[in-house]
């Protein structure tokens, strides 16, 4: 090997861990215990191996979140919950919905109008089964949540279909 090859294998090296950590970096928007936003921050993305993921969540939560599953209707925790409060990803607490979106639908899971913010999630199209679907996951660690339909209410018109075991529940503190 001559010196230019042991030089610029070095010059890459050196660099290799800086556009590594851009790679591992994304912008949600943080919300305190009552919803006030805390503005856009980049953060790390959450990456965990299978046995990480199995060791933090429930069987369920894991198959929901970490593989796509759904609970059963009218089963999971939330789809009938009234409380004042913000809806927190199970996986890595990212804030995901307001219940002052959250509406009765009908379907037997949590039901939103909107994200509590755009930012803290990702819409992909989800063609299993046969069908045409967006599905949505947690921005900052890729946890399935459900998928968003276009039959909602006013005023977006949207139903985030939210699986109840993919969310953590977080009442709102009196100020």
């Amino acid at each position: 090997m001559n010196r230019r090859s042991l030089l610029s294998g070095a010059v890459l090296l050196a660099f290799a861990p800086r556009a590594r950590a851009v790679v591992d970096m994304i912008e949600i928007e943080s919300f305190d215990a009552n919803g006030k936003s805390l503005w856009l921050s980049r953060v790390d993305k959450i990456a965990k191996s299978e046995a990480e993921w199995r060791a933090q969540l429930s069987p369920l939560a894991f198959e929901v979140t970490r593989k796509d599953g759904t609970e059963r209707a009218f089963t999971g925790p939330y789809w009938d919950n009234h409380a004042d409060g913000l809806y927190r990803c199970v996986c890595c607490d990212t804030a995901l919905y307001d219940s002052k979106t959250k509406y009765d639908s009908g379907t037997g899971w949590p039901s939103f109008f909107a994200p509590i913010s755009k930012a803290n999630v990702v819409e992909n199209a989800d063609t299993s089964f046969g069908m045409r679907r967006v599905a949505v996951s947690c921005r900052r660690c890729d946890a399935h949540l459900g998928h968003v339909f276009t039959d909602g209410p006013k005023p977006t018109g949207l139903r985030y279909c939210i699986n109840g075991v993919a969310l953590r529940f977080a009442g709102r503190r009196e100020a």
